[in-house]
């Protein structure tokens, strides 16, 4: 089976929902556990169903948004999704009153109970119209970003394929690109103002409905969080601002004596890392799946089985072509027991990155494809992202495979941009703690307050409105996350800090850091997220020392690091 042989079909939702009322008067009425089990095996295999074709559809949108057919499919999901919560949540109820629950915990474990109270604190019935306008205003905002067509040196271009130019070695080009992507945004921002505003005043609604303060509370429970709280992000964030801030500043300093520009720097500037050019992919996308291949095949023999399983069956999506939707991620296809990579070459370094950050999600699903309930086979988003991330330092042991005459470089680039990051989502995340907390802020206000925290993350950026957009504190509104999934940037940051720990013991013994990945990603999502980790024997993020001893140990190896001949 191949991806593109996949039969879409739109099943009987009403079906499905007396399926589901069925499935919940069965598992209350059921005499032993086997018969309870029972109940729950089918009701999961029914779920695992339904997601796969919501999937399908989604999938073949988002490659050509320009599909009237699945454009219209998604939709309807997007409308009829919110209406099933009602039905999952019965089911999850009497899950939760079930005679036989500590049956199920000690054949599955506590976790999906966890999961469970906190998803009957994320959701009501009178949030269903609210959830289906939700939908409909984030695919507002995705579907205005996949149309974007952006006027420069006399042609046309998508967001996705202006960033070669935005990364042009040439100064004034380079300028021109992010002047023309700017001038996009800045046509466009009135639209993207009434979208988010919308947005944000929806879900403060929806968290007032639920009882609680506003949206955070609620934003909280609809991520999953089961493990931490407000208060130990608050307490990551200020490790960042002592940590983090003064060694991305002081990379930043060095990058601009190295290209011959001022600090700090403009956003067009602060793209270049090297005058020579920033490090680039050697070949094709061809070649770099080749690369990618040899990679994986000599990493273990287990991820070699993963990546020939997604070549065969085709279950990646890499190129970028007009109409299709910016970004990339990965997802699942249950009823296939596969994973599905979508993702927007531009031939940048961005697309060595999919094939290793988005193939360690993917690597982590099909490890754990047959787990059940399904749930246990993703955990929590920042879980997740660790794979990915940490997957991308295992794979510099490869650099020259990938980058050639760049290998170099790109080593040195990868670990910079790593702490370049995490001030960034950091900010990201603090940002939409400020919104939600203040939903009846103007436009003017939110851009305001995105500028401020940009001299608190980032004080290595010039905001002196040259650069339409980008340097006027607006540029939060290119970040698909904070329109479409609220809170869940900080989890790149958490993720970003464990991969860090990773490339610390890379740099010692890479067969023993492989050995801890391993162990942190076999246990699938059977756990909360900072279990993982310490059942795994790593640290803790949200420990101090953690970021104070990644952070000292990247700072010394990037000031020692061999740039001799590299301009």
């Amino acid at each position: 089976m191949k991806f593109k042989d996949i039969i879409y079909e739109r099943p009987d939702m009403d079906a499905v929902k007396n399926q589901l009322i069925d499935f919940t008067e069965r598992l209350k009425n059921a005499a032993s556990y086997e018969e309870a089990k029972k109940v729950f095996i089918e009701q999961d295999a029914c779920m695992r169903h339904i997601a796969t074709i919501q999937t399908v559809a989604n999938i073949r949108r988002d490659i050509n948004t320009k599909d009237a057919f699945y454009d219209e499919e998604s939709k309807y999901w997007d409308h009829i999704m919110p209406q099933m919560q009602e039905y999952l949540q019965q089911f999850t109820m009497a899950l939760l009153e079930s005679p036989f629950r500590k049956d199920f915990e000690k054949e599955y474990g506590d976790l999906m109970f966890i999961n469970a109270e906190i998803e009957l604190k994320s959701f009501d019935p009178a949030l269903i119209p609210d959830m289906q306008e939700e939908n409909k205003l984030a695919s507002a905002y995705e579907d205005l970003l996949a149309s974007a067509q952006v006027d420069f040196e006399g042609k046309k271009y998508t967001l996705s394929q202006m960033m070669p130019f935005k990364n042009d070695m040439d100064d004034e080009r380079r300028l021109n690109a992010w002047k023309a992507d700017g001038q996009w945004y800045k046509d466009n921002q009135k639209q993207l103002d009434e979208i988010y505003d919308k947005l944000v005043h929806l879900r403060d609604g929806m968290g007032k409905k639920m009882g609680y303060e506003g949206y955070t509370t609620l934003g909280y429970y609809r991520m999953g969080r089961n493990c931490y709280t407000k208060e130990d992000i608050e307490k990551f964030r200020n490790a960042v601002q002592k940590y983090v801030v003064p060694v991305a500043a002081e990379v930043f300093q060095k990058q601009a004596e190295r290209i011959g520009k001022s600090y700090p720097l403009s956003f067009a500037d602060a793209q270049i890392e090297f005058r020579s050019d920033n490090p680039k992919p050697q070949g094709t996308p061809d070649d770099i799946i080749k690369a990618g291949t040899k990679f994986y095949d000599e990493l273990s023999p287990v991820t070699s089985e993963f990546f020939h399983t997604m070549l065969d069956g085709e279950w990646m999506d890499l190129l970028s072509t007009e109409g299709k939707r910016g970004g990339g991620y990965c997802t699942s296809l249950f009823d296939y027991e596969v994973p599905f990579i979508f993702a927007n070459f531009n031939g940048t370094q961005g697309d060595v990155e999919v094939v290793t950050h988005e193939a360690g999600h993917a690597f982590e699903g099909w490890l754990n494809r047959d787990r059940v309930p399904m749930n246990y086979i993703w955990p929590t988003m920042e879980a997740c992202e660790c794979h990915s991330m940490s997957m991308e330092f295992f794979a510099e042991g490869w650099a020259d495979d990938f980058f050639g005459k760049d290998a170099k470089k790109y080593l040195y680039s990868h670990l910079a941009g790593a702490l370049k990051f995490i001030p960034y989502g950091t900010m990201v995340d603090h940002f939409q703690h400020i919104v939600y907390e203040k939903p009846d802020m103007t436009p003017k206000e939110r851009h305001a307050a995105w500028k401020e925290l940009e001299g608190i993350y980032r004080p290595w950026l010039k905001m002196d409105g040259e650069i339409p957009f980008w340097s006027e504190g607006e540029s939060w509104q290119f970040k698909h996350h904070i329109y479409s999934s609220p809170f869940y940037y900080i989890d790149y940051c958490l993720a970003q800090t464990i991969s860090l720990v990773f490339w610390s013991m890379i740099q010692e013994d890479r067969q023993k850091a492989w050995d801890y990945y391993m162990a942190y990603t076999e246990q699938g999502g059977t756990k909360t997220f900072t279990n993982l980790l310490k059942d795994a024997g790593l640290p803790s993020p949200f420990d101090e020392s953690t970021l104070k001893d990644v952070c000292k140990k990247a700072e010394k190896f990037l000031n020692e690091f061999d740039l001799l001949g590299i301009q």
